[in-house]
């Protein structure tokens, strides 16, 4: 089934990005593995998925050293608190989810000790849910001009999840905004910031974010289907 969706999803990908006359090349898919088994995220693998995106750090540790890194990349894609950010360092290739100034310093400090520069996204609360995380759009330029000066750290685009839709169209106004705010900060930024990635669209609406400029689109249902439901008490 996976092997199934993967090419599926593929395709989809390479014809969203041709309506729009991009290069399906620079289209990357995450593969989300949030509650996906060791043994099904390894059919992903075998399937062609080269990038697997997880959202605790505790349960991307266990896959990590069951699946290795070798030839793939892990992207962390969930709420990143302070107190988890010394785990990431030895796990993750890309943080999509830095969604506010004092975590983005928390992992420059971090980082520093480490003699490291992690790659980052912000996260950009666009569609301005209370329920979401993310910086606000207002305060984006602000918070780009003071993280520059952070070494320990690399922003390397930005980062949205909208409102979830059955419609996907509906999703495409947030994702305008998104890549509209990345061109005027990428204008203002001055030299040395880079805001080539947008990480935006997942299973419902992946196509329409690719037509408005994703470069990282996650996808986990479309691809491994719906995620097992958790035991009572877990």
């Amino acid at each position: 089934m996976v092997a199934k969706n993967f090419k599926q999803i593929k395709q989809s990908i390479i014809a969203a990005a041709k309506r729009v006359g991009r290069n399906p090349g620079d289209v990357r898919l995450v593969a989300v593995t949030k509650e996906i088994s060791t043994a099904t995220v390894s059919e992903g693998i075998r399937s062609g998925a080269k990038i697997f995106g997880e959202n605790k750090v505790q349960e991307a540790r266990a896959k990590i050293e069951n699946l290795g890194r070798d030839g793939i990349e892990w992207h962390f894609i969930g709420h990143l608190q302070k107190n988890k950010v010394k785990f990431v360092f030895d796990l993750f290739d890309l943080i999509h989810s830095v969604d506010s100034l004092p975590l983005a310093e928390e992992i420059h400090e971090k980082a520093e000790l480490l003699g490291l520069c992690m790659p980052i996204l912000l996260q950009v609360n666009i569609s301005g849910e209370k329920s979401k995380f993310g910086i606000n759009p207002k305060s984006l330029m602000e918070v780009i001009s003071k993280i520059t000066s952070l070494r320990g750290l690399k922003i390397k685009g930005l980062m949205t999840i909208p409102p979830y839709e059955s419609n996907p169209e509906k999703s495409r106004p947030h994702y305008v905004r998104l890549r509209g705010l990345r061109d005027v900060c990428s204008r203002s930024a001055g030299p040395g910031v880079s805001l080539d990635e947008l990480s935006m669209g997942m299973s419902n609406d992946y196509e329409v974010a690719i037509e408005e400029g994703a470069t990282l689109v996650r996808v986990g249902t479309a691809l491994f289907g719906p995620r097992p439901l958790k035991r009572k008490g877990r």
